[in-house]
């Protein structure tokens, strides 16, 4: 298909375009990547000429961005006025404001001006992309509302839209049969009556995991991430609004010793989650030992041993009255939201590409994984802080830096704003070439950012599933019609 396409290097970009945002492009990686090099090196200089326009060289920039190609901004130049600001010429092109935003940050006011007298069509896309912009959308749920808005392009190409349709399908039957083995071993551990205390929420863990990878070759590997998150979350449920200090600690204790006799000698209900830790991660070993990869394991081990330090210590914090400054406070609850420890085990399914060297890259705390961290606990502390604290929580975020700086809740969170903004730039530097790691490992720091996105935009989508439901609802219940 991708062979089909035109020798015109903007074509062929605007073509790639499309197979990314219709959720098909892990299908041709290996092609996409190789034309892309290709036009980079020989051809990127002619997007800067004045005979492409603002929605081409929009898409041309965002493309490049996402495969990890440094574009630089000046490609826009040519759209802007003596001042450095955009020509008024520009002003109704709604199609390539709207390809703008989603290739750059610019104010959302002038958007919103333009869906009100522009097509039902385009106003449609302009209010998805509000909602969920392209950078911060995970691909899989993006791909299903893209499929739905190029079915009603007058220039779509039939072929290629029955072929995301039905691919979206296919694999969306795949991942109801993954739900039903988280499910499965919810209640098989019976998790409800042995943890009442405990949020029930495989179907939301699940989704976390999906949006990290969603592609069929990675079943195996979603099924036991998604095992462990599950847990995770129980043990968080633990420390936050169930366990004493006392068994807390001894569970800690237990946990460093890793075995199945320290277990034993904890409480019934710290006893069950400690061995299930164990079986979890009997199943990670055994899988990295099928693939030649278990040189992998001992980092998956320390990051999650290190996840129950960190839970420990915001326990302790609140048990003991105290209120840490906001960077001491960051320094725990940026690693409780358990990103290290997943992405450490997704690095093991990713196979060959993530040698030793990444985990060892991993365990230094890269620029790109503080960034993740900043994005997931500031966004949840910030729809959440206040129902934390009626459930007796170590101080949020918000909190400690209104105590701190002495602001407001408003000017505490306006300050978040910026911060949150700097961690998203900083992530989609850290996948410019040349890399650290490979890009496609990369990308799950990315990912994992948008999975954060999708479930803390409106509120706290893990605590209160009506937050993500129409999502979840689209992503593993609705087939596309055909």
């Amino acid at each position: 298909m991708l062979m089909g396409s035109t020798a015109d290097p903007l074509e062929n970009v605007k073509f790639i375009d499309t197979l990314l945002r219709l959720g098909v492009s892990y299908h041709f990686e290996d092609d996409i990547k190789n034309q892309l090099e290709t036009i980079f090196t020989s051809h990127h200089n002619i997007f800067s000429g004045n005979h492409h326009d603002l929605n081409s060289t929009s898409i041309v920039f965002r493309v490049f961005r996402q495969y990890g190609f440094k574009m630089s901004c000046d490609i826009f130049n040519k759209f802007k006025d003596t001042d450095g600001k955009f020509k008024e010429a520009l002003i109704d092109d709604v199609r390539g404001m709207l390809s703008l935003y989603e290739a750059l940050t610019f104010s959302t006011e002038h958007l919103k001006s333009l869906a009100k007298k522009s097509s039902p069509h385009l106003a449609k896309q302009i209010a998805n992309a509000l909602d969920q912009p392209f950078n911060k959308c995970p691909p899989r749920l993006a791909a299903r509302t893209y499929i739905s808005f190029y079915e009603e392009d007058d220039s779509r190409n039939e072929t290629l839209l029955n072929f995301a349709k039905l691919d979206f399908n296919r694999v969306q039957v795949l991942h109801k049969q993954e739900i039903s083995q988280i499910a499965r071993f919810w209640e098989d551990n019976k998790f409800s009556s042995e943890f009442s205390y405990a949020r029930e929420r495989y179907v939301e863990v699940y989704t976390w995991i999906n949006s990290l990878f969603y592609e069929p070759r990675y079943t195996q590997w979603r099924i036991i991430i998604s095992k462990l998150l599950v847990l995770i979350s129980v043990v968080d449920d633990t420390f936050d609004a169930y366990g004493t200090p006392q068994e807390l600690q001894r569970f800690v204790d237990a946990l460093k010793r890793w075995e199945i006799g320290a277990m034993d000698e904890l409480q019934d209900y710290t006893k069950l989650i400690g061995k299930t830790v164990l079986v979890i991660f009997d199943e990670i070993a055994e899988e990295a030992r099928k693939i030649g990869r278990s040189f992998c394991f001992p980092y998956a081990k320390d990051a999650l041993i290190a996840l129950v330090n960190d839970y420990h210590a915001e326990t302790k914090w609140y048990h003991d009255g105290y209120v840490p400054t906001f960077e001491e406070y960051m320094s725990v609850a940026m690693k409780t939201s358990t990103f290290d420890v997943l992405l450490m085990i997704s690095f093991i399914g990713m196979g060959k590409m993530a040698g030793r060297e990444a985990f060892e890259w991993m365990q230094k705390d890269p620029k790109i994984m503080k960034a993740l961290n900043i994005i997931g606990r500031l966004m949840d502390d910030i729809v959440s802080h206040k129902f934390e604290q009626l459930r007796e929580h170590c101080p949020s975020s918000v909190e400690c830096y209104m105590k701190q700086h002495g602001l407001s809740e408003k000017l505490t969170l306006k300050e978040f704003e910026k911060i949150l903004e700097d961690a998203w730039e900083d992530i989609n530097e850290e996948r410019m070439r040349p890399t650290a790691i490979p890009g496609d490992l990369l990308v799950l720091h990315l990912n994992f950012a948008r999975a954060s996105y999708l479930f803390y935009k409106h509120g706290d989508g893990y605590t209160n599933q009506e937050y993500v439901q129409d999502d979840i609802r689209a992503l593993f219940l609705d087939p596309i019609p055909t």
